[in-house]
């Protein structure tokens, strides 16, 4: 994987966590092994749940913001598409 991402994750309390990267797989071991977000610290362990390219970091970032003005409905909307993706 080459480029920017944004992403969500849900973490085990259900909560959902918004976050950019260049490389998604890393971010979530790094959620995971509590080196990530504070936020993910205290309610991890996280699972990807949403996944998008974009095509530089203020592309990533100008998304994550507008993701986290989502509703948690919105959010598990984005996630459902997904999940349908993969499946």
């Amino acid at each position: 994987m080459n480029g920017y991402f944004c992403y969500i994750v849900q973490c085990a309390d259900g909560s959902f966590y918004t976050g950019w990267t260049t490389d998604p797989e890393r971010r979530v071991r790094q959620h995971n092994r509590g080196q990530g977000a504070r936020y993910t610290r205290l309610h991890g362990p996280v699972r990807l749940v949403y996944l998008e390219s974009l095509p530089d970091r203020s592309a990533a970032m100008k998304r994550e913001v507008s993701i986290k003005r989502l509703t948690r409905a919105q959010k598990q909307a984005l996630a459902s598409t997904y999940n349908q993706i993969l499946e």
